[in-house]
């Protein structure tokens, strides 16, 4: 699972709900790993999903998202492989452009149920 060296938990489980922290493309030991975009967005969507996963749920508990998407071009990009992860009913969702640090092309948080 991936760690972060800043002070938050990668989730929290406050009763049947999971809230996972947003993740973005990092390694085990939490160094960023450059990638093409769609790189990014897999490996955080897979860092988010064993995440998911060790609290006890899947991504079709998933039921929230909101994600990060620095430049605005890479949209229609993120929504192909975006369906590739989840099917409808899709979770509720939020997409923020112009909004990560030049060391970052995407991020992704998450609220799931436990199953």
């Amino acid at each position: 699972m991936p760690v972060s060296h800043l002070p938050f938990s990668p989730a929290v489980r406050v009763g049947e709900l999971i809230f996972v922290s947003g993740q973005a493309s990092v390694d085990a030991s939490g160094a960023i790993v450059p990638d093409t975009f769609e790189g990014e967005v897999r490996r955080s969507i897979e860092n988010m999903k064993r995440i998911v996963e060790g609290c006890g749920s899947d991504m079709r508990h998933v039921v929230q998202t909101r994600n990060y998407v620095r430049d605005p071009a890479n949209v229609a990009r993120y929504n192909e492989i975006y369906r590739e992860y989840f099917s409808e009913p899709y979770p509720a969702r939020a997409t923020i452009t112009h909004c990560l640090p030049a060391s970052l092309q995407y991020e992704i948080e998450c609220v799931a149920v436990v199953k």
